[in-house]
């Protein structure tokens, strides 16, 4: 029996984690849930999963999740707060933990887990992006296995383990969809809104990762990832955009091999690959029908029209430091487009004003790339706020 805590569990991530381990109840249990501040949604799963332990981020939430579970007559233990958050991923009865909590809050809960051996099912892409060097570090002292459920590098992981490839690799492509809008201009982007953003043509996500998907944000921060999980150089690392989303990843070797990964874009494949592997477990994904779905196109990414993948390239290629600032301002950039403070076409331009500002450094230490995602994150309210970036 494999014993699953879920971090960010009413998210849709955790949701499809979830929607795995109940269809296979004789290997793997929810023991741990963890929300942010939605204590009637981590109720009602609690009350469906009975997990051992149930934790909101929001240590102001305590009482209201711990008198409902009393009143649902549910055994779980409530707790509360950050510290409690990463005690649980470290401890909680868990061998297994899904690192699903979104931004930079995750970076946490997602080391402590590492640190205590586990295996991580790591969605946190800026766990990577942050404090990539770090993360590795500590996971490969404690022996923690690291199975990445991003359905890129769940695919990359799965051409380069599942068929007994350990060496030789050449390439590593990295698919993108195009997001909702693929083949417009800038100009077309002027005026488009946060419901526009957030429509993704392909993926059930989150608002935040949804505009990242929508700017091309979202893949260059899994080039970062990509870089730090597979150990590879930028240069050997590509973008290809498929809008039909079924082939994930391409790995290409020096013998002229190149191995794909296939399949529904469903977030469901990838979790039950890593909560099964090296077994596969049935996710309730369908079988992919290639004749069904008729071509598969690719094509290059537009950087011109969507700079912030070629700004994520950058940060990578400058190292150290320059990555946390291309996070943070990019997250407060997001969130101001969602709150309609400024344009989308402004959130690549403030991730680039911020990187030119705080010029890139050696990442010596998680204190440091703290202090440098704080500052980062001032430097872009402090921009909006003049409103340069309406």
């Amino acid at each position: 029996m494999r014993h699953v805590a879920v971090l960010g569990a009413t998210g849709s991530i955790g949701a499809s984690a979830l929607d795995v381990i109940a269809r296979h109840p004789n290997r793997l249990r929810a023991s741990v849930l963890a929300a942010g501040s939605n204590v009637d949604a981590l109720l009602a799963l609690c009350a469906r999963h009975r997990p051992d332990h149930a934790v909101v981020a929001d240590a102001r939430s305590h009482a209201a999740l711990r008198d409902g579970l009393q009143a649902l007559g549910l055994a779980t233990k409530a707790h509360a707060g950050a510290e409690a958050l990463d005690a649980l991923a470290a401890e909680g009865g868990s061998d297994t933990v899904v690192a699903a909590i979104v931004g930079a809050a995750g970076l946490d809960s997602t080391l402590a887990a590492a640190r205590a051996g586990k295996r991580l099912l790591l969605a946190n892409k800026e766990s990577l992006v942050l404090a990539g060097e770090l993360l590795m570090a500590e996971a490969a002292q404690a022996g923690a296995d690291i199975v990445p459920i991003d359905s890129e590098h769940n695919a990359i992981f799965q051409c380069l383990h599942g068929g007994g490839a350990h060496g030789g690799v050449q390439r590593i492509a990295l698919t993108a969809s195009g997001g909702p809008f693929r083949g417009r201009t800038r100009a077309d982007l002027a005026r488009v809104t946060p419901e526009q953003a957030v429509a993704h043509p392909k993926w059930s996500m989150g608002p935040k990762i949804s505009v990242d998907s929508a700017t091309l944000m979202n893949k260059g921060l899994e080039l970062i990832e990509a870089h730090h999980l597979f150990g590879l150089t930028g240069d050997r690392l590509d973008v290809l955009v498929h809008p039909q989303s079924l082939v994930h990843a391409l790995v290409s070797f020096v013998d002229g091999s190149m191995l794909a990964q296939l399949g529904l874009p469903d977030m469901r494949t990838a979790l039950a690959v890593g909560l099964g592997w090296p077994q596969r477990l049935a996710s309730g994904v369908d079988a992919l029908d290639l004749l069904a779905q008729g071509r598969l196109e690719f094509e290059p990414p537009d950087l011109d029209t969507f700079p912030c993948l070629r700004l994520a390239r950058e940060a990578m290629d400058a190292g150290g430091t320059a990555p946390a600032v291309l996070n943070a301002a990019n997250e407060v950039a997001v969130s101001a487009f969602l709150q309609g403070r400024i344009g989308f076409l402004s959130v690549p331009a403030l991730v680039e004003q911020t990187l030119a500002a705080l010029p890139s450094c050696p990442a010596e230490s998680l204190a440091m790339l703290r202090d440098v995602d704080a500052r980062a994150r001032r430097h872009a309210e402090s921009a909006i706020a003049s409103g340069a970036f309406a």
